[in-house]
């Protein structure tokens, strides 16, 4: 089992979520293809936190192109907090939310006869 984790992006979870959904349980070749063509701005990272994980899988020995997704977990990593002017001398909050990514990949289970 190989690991990865990405501790800050600048984007919510909420969108970072749809591309991690798209690929888990996908072998690394598989999930990286099918990234490499999705029109979304986390596509790039995820794809390139992957590569890392691979990266760290096969420095430990073992073989690359075996190894699915078993997990990717985004969660929320904390939010930067600003204030805008508003109209009658009132002010609104901005919220910048930051995602956390964790990759999990592991051979894939025998199947059971």
């Amino acid at each position: 089992m190989a690991n990865a984790t990405l501790k800050s992006h600048n984007q919510t979870p909420r969108k970072v979520r749809l591309v991690t959904n798209l690929v888990k349980g996908k072998s690394v070749p598989a999930a990286l293809a099918a990234l490499e063509f999705l029109p979304k701005r986390a596509s790039g990272t995820i794809a390139k936190l992957i590569k890392s994980a691979a990266a760290n899988a096969k420095n430990r020995g073992e073989e690359v192109d075996g190894l699915t997704v078993q997990s990717i977990i985004v969660e929320n990593a904390g939010m930067l907090k600003k204030y805008m002017p508003r109209a009658f001398g009132r002010a609104s909050m901005i919220r910048h939310r930051k995602s956390r990514v964790i990759v999990k990949l592991a051979a894939p289970a025998a199947k059971a006869q």
